[in-house]
């Protein structure tokens, strides 16, 4: 992440993109340049264990798209425009995909909690994706083992969404996709593969082989060919 002088004054959200390289990582609120703080290592890990399972799960289904921060979501209410850490654009709505940021709500955003962004992901965030009509927001706080899921009820209002009784929570807005709460507290976390198979519903035997592949291990064959059969 580049470190750039900030420009004076207020942006639109044209002047902002021009300004704003793939290198610099900020926000724009109202018409204001916010920088973005580095995420930790185990901050990186639970998002991309979450955008690998939940990309290959949607994609494959052809329910939409994941994108990772830094890529930009841009919201009409407040204006902002905001990098979530994790964000699901179902197929429905791919029109508000554009080059570089999404004109619109996504259908389902995550953002992991840092202790600087903690205020922000609960408050301004909070606010801005109810307000800007996202659908789904994960509120993930890895310090806590804390996860908080929202959303939109029939008055446009946030309400939060228990997991069933054993942890797992069901997603709206990426139909079939559920999680395991106790897959994001873990060091190290499960292995990715496993957990798309597990989600999917394939026989443990089954991602056992393809993992073993995936290691390059060398399988072994059949019982009936083993036996000559």
């Amino acid at each position: 992440m580049s470190e750039r002088p900030l420009p004076a004054g207020k942006l639109s959200f044209e002047e902002f993109l021009a300004w704003c390289d793939e290198d610099t990582w900020a926000e724009w609120v109202d018409g204001k340049v916010v920088m973005v703080s580095p995420a930790s290592n185990r901050h990186q890990d639970v998002r991309d264990f979450l955008a690998f399972v939940m990309r290959v799960f949607s994609e494959a289904r052809g329910l939409g798209i994941v994108r990772t921060a830094p890529f930009l979501m841009r919201l009409p209410t407040i204006p902002s425009g905001r990098e979530p850490d994790l964000l699901f654009l179902a197929a429905v709505h791919q029109d508000r995909l554009k080059e570089t940021y999404l004109d619109g709500p996504a259908d389902l955003v995550v953002e992991i909690v840092s202790p600087e962004s903690r205020l922000r992901d609960r408050g301004e965030k909070f606010a801005e994706y109810e307000l800007g009509g996202v659908q789904e927001y994960w509120i993930l706080d890895l310090d806590l083992h804390r996860a908080d899921f929202y959303r939109l009820d029939s008055e446009g209002r946030y309400r939060l969404a228990e997991p069933e009784v054993g942890g797992r929570y069901r997603s709206m807005a990426v139909p079939g996709f559920w999680l395991r709460l106790e897959w994001l507290w873990q060091e190290p976390l499960p292995s990715p593969v496993r957990v798309v198979a597990e989600i999917a519903g394939v026989a443990p035997a089954v991602a056992d082989a393809f993992e073993r592949a995936l290691r390059g291990e060398k399988q072994n064959p059949p019982a009936s060919q083993a036996s000559g059969g």
